[in-house]
């Protein structure tokens, strides 16, 4: 098995020739001496003690030379003394008066009420910052008003990471059993193999002829469940009986439906809203939907195939989990298998908690290149995408330029969830 080896991270090594000593360079100690050039007229001394050095040959009739033309006079005593007073004392008083009367009657008192900011009719005044104008009174209200509820952002836009996973023989074990490939790859008893496979197939069937439609949607396979949603008129459905709608009913009879038209694609898209609802309902709690004694059937069923296969399915699961664990991260389901049936397994394997329905795709009709480029379409190209997968959708990963995971044995299985643990995915 590779070893790994890192780096500690958030840890730098400090050279020794830095240190923190009184005589090093630190902050607090910087000195920064000054040329011996820095004295004022008169004679210096090369070796004087301080750089700032000055000599007091200066001679002071060079300053009276300069006789100012105005005076300036002082005021000691007031409170606020002005150094420059160019006016007489009368003409300070009339423009104090006459600026004092402008500002009257330009700005409204109300405009500097700021206990009672909604009581002037006029809008308020507008301050331009670098280009920006704001408002000074609406800026306070809105600092005192309760914010307005905003919807959530679409979680689609948020996503950073998507891990696009192929089902059969990448997280579940099935066709390879029926097939003996599997027995024949691992040296296992065929037969076993085969019969796991085929009860394993059959509890499929059974639970999505009874609860998902599969003889109605059989020729009506969608690559998505709200594929059809458009020609939904939302009706309540808890008294629809799905029997007698007439969805099969053929042309011949002008009471029945037309295979095709509005009324018929309106039954069809209650049949996909029917299926929605009960995978949300028990995508992780099957035993309800199935009953106690199929149930316990199933367990066991799946008891056995994860001893024949060295416990794939809890590997795939854990690597599964991890990934929904994370913000921001999420898996997303592609095969090659129609919709109703993939839905079928994915409530039997118990994977219903590591996928939601919007999030699986059927590749029946459309093929796989279609769905990924759904996907890309859907996400954007801010996320990174990861395709994992037992090699067939390689090629289409690279067309993408997406990484991709090639799992094809169970050591592979076991590398992808130490390379999520060590986040190298």
């Amino acid at each position: 098995m590779a070893s790994y080896s890192f780096s500690s991270p958030g840890y730098v090594n400090i050279p020794p020739y830095y240190n923190t000593t009184p005589n090093g360079y630190s902050g607090l100690n910087f000195q920064y001496p000054l040329s011996d050039s820095y004295s004022t007229t008169g004679t210096s001394s090369a070796t004087s003690a301080s750089p700032y050095h000055t000599q007091a040959t200066l001679d002071p009739a060079y300053y009276h030379q300069f006789q100012p033309t105005l005076s300036y006079p002082c005021y000691p005593s007031s409170a606020y003394p002005s150094a420059y007073n160019l006016t007489p004392t009368n003409q300070i008083a009339s423009s104090i008066k006459i600026s004092q009367g402008y500002q009257n009657e330009s700005i409204p008192s109300s405009s500097f009420d700021h206990s009672n900011p909604s009581a002037s009719n006029s809008p308020s005044p507008t301050i331009k910052i670098e280009g920006k104008t704001c408002s000074t009174s609406k800026t306070k209200i809105n600092r005192n008003r309760p914010k307005p509820q905003q919807l959530s952002p679409d979680p689609d836009t948020n996503i950073e990471r998507i891990f696009i996973w192929d089902l059969d023989e990448t997280i579940i074990i099935s066709h390879s059993l029926l097939t003996g490939t599997y027995a024949q790859n691992y040296q296992k008893d065929n037969q076993t193999s085969l019969n796991l496979g085929l009860r394993m197939e059959d509890i499929i069937f059974n639970l999505a002829d009874a609860n998902l439609f599969y003889n109605d949607l059989e020729e009506c396979d969608q690559a998505h469940i709200d594929d059809i949603s458009s020609d939904d008129n939302g009706q309540d459905l808890s008294n629809y009986n799905f029997s007698i709608d007439g969805f099969h009913s053929t042309s011949s009879n002008g009471n029945n439906t037309v295979r095709g038209g509005v009324d018929w694609m309106r039954k069809l898209a209650f049949r996909y809203r029917r299926i929605k609802d009960l995978y949300n309902t028990y995508r992780t709690d099957i035993q309800n939907l199935l009953g106690p004694q199929k149930y316990e059937e199933l367990l066991q069923l799946r008891l056995d195939t994860e001893t024949l296969t060295a416990s794939w399915l809890t590997t795939a699961l854990k690597a599964l989990n991890i990934i929904k664990q994370r913000k921001n991260c999420i898996n997303v389901l592609v095969t090659t298998n129609p919709l109703v049936v993939t839905l079928s397994k994915v409530l039997l394997y118990g994977l219903g908690d590591v996928f939601d329905i919007e999030n699986i795709y059927s590749a029946t009709k459309v093929g796989r290149e279609s769905c990924f480029e759904r996907i890309h379409t859907r996400f954007g190209r801010k996320p990174t995408y990861v395709v994992i997968g037992d090699g067939r959708d390689e090629e289409l990963a690279a067309k993408q330029s997406w990484p991709f995971w090639r799992v094809n044995e169970h050591q592979n299985l076991t590398a992808l969830v130490h390379a999520l643990e060590w986040q190298f995915l």
